[in-house]
């Protein structure tokens, strides 16, 4: 049997010249991604009120995208400064190709959203307009407008007197002109429908669900807000505003401070898109472009629902034949109620895989347990996004509160969380708990914990959890990630090297196991490529597979082009956008790129290096929180560790082969950028992953019964 490979101990200097040619445009390949998200609305094999849910999914997706990728080139464009791509585009470049990439995409949702109607009305899910209504109906309707919807609502108009109203981000309103019979002038005013207003009313009746558009209630009532007014046109909008807002923090005397001011300056930054019906009459829509400051690229018409949020109340339904199989998690056996969880963890790594295994039962019960145990002397966390109510909160709370040192990284600078992060920070503060908010210039993104007890012999043993994903109990049943149980010295020693980095300033280099980013993370990634290129030409069979939800890191593209020219096969599995292009002829032709969408969002980041061997458990297996993107590698704190435990190693390489296999849920990246979706011919056996990791996990919790 031939020697493992085995890298040296200190990474090589690695230069290449990176060439725009060799690149897919970022943006381009993110609208790829969320076009086959789209696809799962298309696809009849999704359950009818997934593939409304999926559409919902890839209207968010969209708004998120043009908040942060439109906003910033928007930004660029402005500066008036040179900044192009990876690819060699300018911002107005992009900006123009990704404006007609969405327009496609739009029509696409427009037809898919006419399909869907029909199919729905045949299962008793209707929906409706207040004029189409019967005579109770509507009655019922005029009554939750007059107690319901009316106090709550604001008409704000514009004339000298009045100023344009400030209009918040992805907030829906009626643009009314208005004209005064006394007077003969015209005006414009705005009524917002406030988030506390559901945009359905809901009527149940003969086992039918009719959900009545809250708009065309509002639009028949709109006399009781404008007395004796004319209505000259009446048209629903929505507009977007840039939340790549710039700001520094290397400077900053006070982060939580400079976070609250950056929340404010979101809130008014400039608009970046109008969302309006088509109409005839085009000078409502004049008077809002000139009001925003728009321009004509900034237009998005759109007869379509402007706000496809408003759907959750309908997939929500409790109708389950109309959606995906249940799935309750599975408690692994090690977890269970009567199980002695640093007993085991003191002797073997665990590994646990969300949403297949419990969130619960294993990240929660391990800060629960450590919470309560009267041996354990401290636990360090951090938190990136945790969400409302979070149960860990709790737990360090409770800790901090049995004279346990506690000490929590909360990220205040994860976007679209701040505002909670915030208000957790001084909860957890006002409880004694040791709260810092991570190193000026990075973001904090690791999602680590830490436990320290001292055992019944005296020694002081120490616990890590190092996970793919955040402590965030509920994405934790639809985002598939893993985490590492290891109480192994030789990494949680380095483990507790990085907290000392986080809370206070320590200045170590030399980490000889975990992959920390910036320090060695980016370097030892580049040269494990370049060793498992040394291995394959010593032994004919070098391997990489590096799983992730986005590839974009220009370096680390290149090294790879190098080790698929010198022969190494690789296999990329990211989720999202994928800036390397692969299997170009002279470039990448021993690289594949595929892609698994399904009903979860596959999150968790797994790298291996065969080390020259086709024994899977002799090669190199790491798991953490970086993608292989610029901002992983620079600009955060990024934790990724070994898995070393054969058994562990091949429960990875198992969950990577269904993976590769796939015909279900799998795409394949092309040269071009494009997509092409694994389709089984009439004889394959379907193997869709997540169906077929629900099998397994079933499977190995029986087994793991039996024994």
């Amino acid at each position: 049997m031939n020697k493992r490979h085995k890298p040296s101990k200190a990474p090589k200097s690695i230069d290449f010249k990176v060439d725009p040619s060799h690149f897919i445009n970022r943006d381009l390949s993110w609208l790829e991604f969320n076009r086959r998200v789209l696809n799962e609305a298309q696809d009849e094999r999704t359950p009818l009120l997934e593939r409304l849910r999926f559409l919902m999914i890839f209207s968010s997706n969209l708004d998120e995208f043009v908040m942060k990728r439109i906003g910033r080139l928007k930004r660029q464009q402005n500066s008036g400064l040179l900044h192009n791509s990876v690819d060699g585009l300018s911002a107005s470049e992009q900006l123009l190709r990704i404006k007609k990439f969405i327009q496609i995409d739009l029509e696409q949702r427009r037809n898919l959203y006419q399909t869907l109607i029909p199919l729905l009305k045949a299962e008793g899910i209707e929906f409706c307009d207040f004029e189409h209504l019967g005579e109770s109906d509507q009655a019922d309707c005029q009554d939750f407008f007059k107690y319901k919807i009316y106090p709550v609502l604001t008409p704000l108009s514009v004339d000298p007197g009045h100023p344009f109203p400030f209009i918040s981000n992805l907030s829906f309103s009626l643009g009314i002109v208005l004209k005064n019979p006394e007077t003969g002038s015209i005006l414009f005013s705005r009524v917002k429908i406030p988030q506390v207003i559901k945009p359905w009313r809901m009527i149940k009746k003969n086992n039918k669900y009719i959900f009545v558009s809250i708009t065309s209630i509002l639009e028949k009532n709109l006399q009781d807000l404008y007395p004796g007014m004319e209505f000259i046109q009446i048209t629903p909008f929505r507009i977007t505003r840039n939340a790549d807002v710039e700001h520094r923090d290397d400077d900053a005397e006070d982060l939580m401070l400079m976070v609250e001011e950056g929340l404010k300056e979101r809130r008014l930054a400039e608009c970046v898109r109008l969302e309006i019906l088509p109409n005839d009459d085009t000078q409502m829509l004049t008077f809002l472009k000139e009001s925003l400051e728009l321009n004509e690229s900034d237009i998005y018409l759109s007869d379509n629902p402007l706000d496809f949020g408003a759907f959750k109340t309908v997939v929500d339904l409790d109708l389950p034949h109309l959606k995906f199989k249940p799935w309750q998690p599975q408690i692994p056996i090690e977890f269970q109620e009567d199980s002695q969880l640093f007993s085991v963890l003191r002797h073997k790594d665990l590994m646990v895989h969300h949403p297949y295994e419990s969130f619960t039962a294993t990240v929660d019960k391990f800060i629960a347990e450590a919470a309560d145990d009267p041996q354990v002397l401290t636990i360090k966390m951090t938190l990136y996004r945790t969400g409302d109510n979070s149960p860990f909160i709790k737990y360090l709370i409770k800790a901090a509160e049995n004279g346990k040192q506690v000490v929590c990284l909360i990220e205040l600078k994860a976007r679209f969380d701040e505002q909670r992060n915030i208000f957790w920070a001084n909860k957890l503060e006002d409880a004694g708990v040791h709260v810092v908010y991570g190193i000026l210039g990075l973001k904090t993104h690791t999602k680590t914990a830490l436990v320290i007890r001292q055992e019944t012999d005296g020694e002081i043993v120490s616990y890590a959890h190092i996970g793919t994903g955040n402590y965030h109990s509920q994405t934790s049943s639809l985002y598939t990630d893993l985490g590492l149980f290891t109480s192994r010295p030789k990494i949680t020693s380095e483990v507790i090297e990085v907290f000392n980095y986080l809370t206070g300033s320590s200045l170590k280099k030399n980490y000889e196991h975990v992959l920390v980013a910036p320090i060695n993370m980016k370097s030892t990634f580049l040269h494990l490529i370049e060793s498992e290129m040394e291995a394959h030409k010593k032994t004919g069979y070098g391997r990489i597979i590096a799983k992730m939800n986005s590839m974009e890191d220009e370096i680390i593209t290149e090294a790879l082009y190098k080790a698929s020219n010198a022969g190494v096969k690789i296999t990329l599995i990211v989720r999202g956008f994928c800036c390397l292009k692969p299997k170009a002829k002279g470039l990448s032709e021993n690289i594949e790129v595929i892609s698994i969408i399904g009903r979860f969002l596959e999150h968790s980041r797994i790298f291996y290096f065969s080390g020259g061997l086709e024994e899977v458990k002799e090669g190199n297996f790491y798991i953490g929180s970086a993608d292989w993107m610029h901002r992983n590698l620079h600009n955060r704190v990024e934790l990724v560790v070994p898995v070393e435990d054969s058994t562990l190693k091949k429960n990875l390489y198992d969950f990577i082969e269904i993976m590769l296999k796939d015909n279900r849920q799998s795409w394949i990246l092309q040269e071009d950028g494009s997509y092409i979706q694994q389709k089984p011919q009439s004889t394959d056996k379907i193997l869709a992953t997540h169906d077929e990791m629900m099998k397994i996990s079933l499977h190995r919790h029986k087994e793991g019964k039996k024994r």
